[in-house]
């Protein structure tokens, strides 16, 4: 909108000009007037360019900054997920989750069917099929965390600033209160330096292509979820740098 009214704006003040120059403007100098006006020209011509191009520009800076934020993200995720089968629960203590990552250990399980012969009463015997679980070892969690940097994945890429991590209890059924976490960002940190009133836009992003509301989150303290707030797009993207990567 304000691009539009700036053009418009500058049409008429051109004609306006123009008018003023053949009915006021004296032959010998006009030629230092065009030269103003080629210049004014010039600028506004860029400025018009500028506005242009700088939503372009925002929109692919802000997609390189939240796609590193979420690669951040979704390793505190991991990191979270593997914790709590390990302990029923997800922790708030950053500390604790990097030394769970390099020092935890996972149990291995096997499930086998068994069969079992159940007597019914009367003499009557019924061959029933059952899941046996046993424990067949354990392995490290850093496995799973090799060669991905779990020590610095707190601080949010960028800034100087870290992800808040909370955890909580939500009531998933009456009675049942199932364990969760939330780790997010600011968008206002991730997107420090750039347009403010694009930055704004951002902050009240509503579409289904857009990373909605003020944060980058991944999990809940209101849902059972370990899902994060971002668009399908930025899952797409690393996959494909994955693959080429192998």
């Amino acid at each position: 909108m304000n691009l539009l009214l700036m053009i418009l704006a500058a049409t008429v003040v051109a004609i306006l000009l123009a008018l003023l120059i053949v009915k006021f403007v004296p032959l010998k100098i006009r030629w230092l007037v065009s030269i103003l006006l080629l210049g004014a020209t010039v600028f506004l011509t860029y400025k018009i360019y500028s506005g242009i191009m700088e939503p372009i520009h925002f929109a692919k800076e802000k997609e390189i900054r939240y796609a590193k934020v979420i690669t951040n993200l979704k390793l505190i995720r991991d990191a979270e997920v593997k914790y709590k089968e390990v302990n029923r629960s997800y922790t708030d203590n950053k500390d604790s989750l990097v030394n769970f990552i390099e020092k935890g250990k996972l149990v291995l399980t096997q499930t086998t069917n068994v069969e079992e012969k159940v007597d019914r009463g009367g003499g009557i015997f019924v061959t029933v099929s059952k899941k046996q679980v046993d424990t067949i070892g354990t392995e490290p969690v850093s496995k799973y965390f090799a060669g991905k940097d779990y020590k610095g994945m707190f601080k949010i890429p960028g800034t100087d600033k870290e992800f808040k991590l909370a955890t909580g209890k939500v009531e998933k059924v009456a009675g049942l209160f199932v364990p969760v976490f939330e780790v997010k960002a600011d968008k206002k940190d991730i997107l420090k330096g750039m347009s403010n009133s694009l930055v704004k836009q951002e902050l009240e992003a509503k579409e289904t292509d857009q990373i909605k509301g003020a944060f980058v989150s991944v999990g809940s303290l209101e849902d059972v979820t370990t899902g994060g707030n971002w668009p399908p797009s930025y899952d797409k993207a690393e996959i494909i740098a994955n693959n080429k990567k192998h």
